[in-house]
């Protein structure tokens, strides 16, 4: 059997936190593990900025009400899950994405938490594990299934790397450049045609 293992924020759905740096006018909360790589540099900075600014929990979900999956990540995410068995491996919360996983059909997540304060204010977060994806890939594979996946940043690269055959899918020039070994394609249609030509099976699209 074979897996299909995604990222979320840039590959199914928009990025969260540019999202609210729009709304709030806070430049600084556009940075993403696009810009990056360091995830608990990242995130230290969205902490220390939404205190400064005193916001919190409520003012995000305001933000993530809006949002809908990217323009054809349903009919993609449709598609994957009657050929592959899908997980999608984030580095998003479980507090942020229930609204956008319900439209995407709830396929598996695995993520992280928040903490949360009795004021709404963001705390701090608690990653999963380290190096979540790759680790989650490693797993499969002591399981006898096969990888492929895809995402867009570099805190994919690892994810991408550990499976049978890793994606980039709309990601920015420096990772292409970076990652000159894994395909790159910027549709759903092409992702799709890298999924059959990655798969052992006769796949159709």
């Amino acid at each position: 059997m074979e897996i299909a293992c995604l990222d979320l924020e840039g590959v199914l759905i928009p990025e969260i936190w540019i999202n609210f740096a729009e709304k709030t006018g806070i430049e600084a909360l556009r940075a993403t593990t696009r810009d990056i790589p360091d995830y608990d540099q990242l995130m230290q900075q969205r902490l220390r900025l939404l205190d400064e600014h005193k916001l919190g929990y409520k003012e995000i979900q305001e933000v993530i009400s809006t949002l809908e999956p990217l323009e054809g990540a349903v009919e993609f995410i449709n598609w994957l899950k009657e050929n592959f068995q899908v997980v999608i491996l984030s580095d998003t919360f479980y507090e942020f994405s229930q609204p956008l996983m319900r439209q995407l059909g709830f396929p598996t997540l695995l993520c992280h938490r928040l903490e949360i304060s009795k004021d709404g204010r963001v705390v701090d977060y608690k990653i999963r594990q380290k190096d979540p994806k790759r680790q989650s890939v490693k797993a499969f594979h002591g399981l006898n299934y096969r990888v492929i996946a895809a995402g867009d940043s570099y805190n994919d690269t690892t994810m991408l790397a550990e499976a049978d055959q890793g994606i980039l899918f709309m990601a920015p020039d420096n990772v292409i450049a970076e990652f000159p070994q894994f395909p790159a394609v910027h549709t759903y249609d092409d992702l799709k045609s890298e999924f059959i030509k990655a798969s052992v099976r006769n796949l159709s699209a």
